[in-house]
């Protein structure tokens, strides 16, 4: 008799399984049947906030144990969780909102889970990221998610001169009170002429998209109280072909007159980020006027 479980179906016994699971970032609705099942099979819910996914949880009239696993007890939590694994308990991971260990608490917990030789099984849901792409009308093949750029303006600032020539579209994570500083950084780095899309609320009540040029955001913002509320998706166009491939020739032009050509293309892909090697073939020629 074949009695192994699997780990892709809640109904079955399921001893040693972690599932992190997606849960809705505002619209009840659109929590997935997956997701509910898992979570009324398992034998322990892992949450970032216990009181509010207890209310996640009272909504659908769920009764599985919760225990608080956050940022400032993620390894001590870890530890209870594999505890539970051994003892044969299935577990689900779940943050506020949204997926775990995206921009949120939990790949500690998961890279612990994996190394003590656990299975983890991710169960996915709404996302922040994706539903702001869809509905941007960007048409970008490639985007980069960053997260949370640095809250110090400084820091900020450094980070945003690294992004600047890549050539992807840029998504960003922004609370409330860092919004007017971030979009004016971003202005001031990026420059004014790409566009920017507020994805603000996003599935929730007061949900706004809105798009225009990085040059009318700050006004845009300002023009109403309401508009710098909630938490926001950011998405910038990527840099233009021109712009981001020609950033470390820039550099070379004006490191060549006082530099060898491998001193100044060493120092140029520091800068621009782009190869050590093309750019010191591109300084021979530069230096040989070809």
């Amino acid at each position: 008799m074949n009695t192994s479980t699997d780990s892709h179906n809640p109904t079955a016994k399921n001893e040693g399984l972690l599932y992190v699971v997606a849960t809705p970032i505002g619209n009840l609705g659109d929590i997935t049947l997956r997701a509910l099942e898992v979570l009324k099979k398992v034998d322990l819910i892992a949450a970032e906030d216990t009181r509010q996914s207890g209310n996640l949880l009272k909504h659908f009239g769920i009764a599985s144990k919760l225990i608080s696993v956050r940022e400032h007890n993620e390894e001590a939590g870890a530890l209870k969780i594999i505890e539970a694994l051994r003892s044969g308990f299935s577990v689900a991971l779940v943050t506020d909102a949204g997926t775990p260990a995206v921009s949120d608490p939990g790949a500690r917990v998961v890279a612990a889970v994996r190394t003590a030789g656990f299975t983890v099984v991710p169960i996915p849901g709404a996302s922040a990221v994706v539903a702001a792409l869809s509905a941007s009308g960007l048409s970008a093949a490639h985007f980069l998610f960053y997260g949370f750029l640095p809250s110090k303006g400084g820091e900020r600032r450094s980070a945003l001169q690294a992004l600047k020539p890549l050539p992807y579209a840029l998504v960003f994570y922004e609370a409330p009170h860092r919004i007017t500083e971030t979009v004016d950084d971003l202005t001031a780095i990026l420059g004014g002429e790409r566009d920017i899309v507020f994805g603000r609320e996003l599935t929730k009540a007061f949900e706004q998209i809105h798009v225009c040029r990085l040059s009318e955001a700050s006004a845009w913002l300002a023009a109403d109280a309401n508009r710098q509320r909630g938490e926001f998706v950011l998405i910038v166009s990527g840099a233009t072909e021109d712009a981001s491939a020609g950033a470390g020739e820039r550099v070379l032009k004006i490191l060549l007159p006082e530099l060898p050509a491998s001193q100044a293309a060493k120092l140029a892909a520091q800068i621009s980020g782009e190869k050590k090697n093309a750019l010191y073939e591109l300084a021979l020629r530069l230096r040989d006027g070809k």
